[in-house]
């Protein structure tokens, strides 16, 4: 198929609600703009997202922030014209790449069948200063996972071949951004996004309204500072894969 003929489909796979407006939600805001259907798959429940310094980390002040932070997550899909959201609810903080998590990626792609596919980095940038918090060990994990599921899981029938009695047949991603990989080529402009991307990432009230002002501020920084290499007054950048 050629660039016009392939399916207006994509998917965002994360780890956690808030990741994905972070670090591509201008992308998003500006393929919904071009036409194409974008679904969100979340890997965790969301639940080490409640406030810091609390001693109340027990099974309802938990079921509490999943309900909250699965709310937030639809508003800011709604901002940003997301068509469906998945949350596959493995435990916030303890997301391992397994089998598990890749046959439900698998299956996912399987059944949405997207030409194009964000996903975290499998991978630590150590030079950058942000590196750590960044990188958080669940968005490894489903950097790794997604980046296996793409390939070459969810292209082939020998992979998972009860997905096969699913009804579910192979598909090829033909597209991938990977967001803090160490390796960047690739950049969106979101000039015309930027403020959509914000509402959205202030939709996550639970998260960021105690210090929203400063996100605001340094996200626009940040994204005139790699908007800069490549010619454009903002952008969101990723290593691409094109198959």
């Amino acid at each position: 198929m050629t660039d016009q003929e392939q399916p207006k489909v994509a998917m965002v796979i994360m780890a956690h609600p808030d990741d994905a407006e972070f670090g591509s939600a201008g992308t998003v805001a500006t393929w919904v703009a071009d036409g194409w259907d974008v679904h969100y798959v979340v890997c965790t429940d969301g639940s080490g997202g409640g406030p810091d310094g609390t001693s109340d980390v027990g099974p309802a002040a938990r079921q509490k922030v999943i309900a909250t932070r699965k709310v937030e997550q639809r508003a800011a899909c709604d901002i940003l014209g997301v068509k469906d959201m998945v949350f596959l609810d493995y435990t916030d903080g303890q997301l391992q790449p397994s089998i598990e998590l890749r046959r439900d990626l698998v299956r996912l792609l399987r059944q949405y069948r997207p030409t194009r596919v964000i996903c975290p980095s499998p991978d630590r940038v150590w030079e950058q200063v942000l590196s750590i918090p960044r990188q958080h060990s669940d968005h490894l994990a489903a950097g790794q996972s997604a980046l296996s599921a793409i390939y070459p899981a969810s292209q082939n029938p020998w992979d998972f071949p009860e997905l096969l009695q699913e009804g579910l047949k192979p598909h090829i991603v033909k597209d991938i951004y990977i967001v803090g990989a160490p390796m960047i080529n690739y950049a969106v402009d979101i000039s015309a996004t930027i403020d959509r991307k914000l509402k959205a990432l202030r939709a996550h009230t639970s998260q960021v309204a105690a210090h929203f002002d400063e996100i605001d501020r340094m996200l626009r920084e940040r994204s005139a500072e790699m908007g800069k290499e490549y010619g454009m007054p903002l952008a969101e950048i990723y290593h691409r894969i094109e198959r």
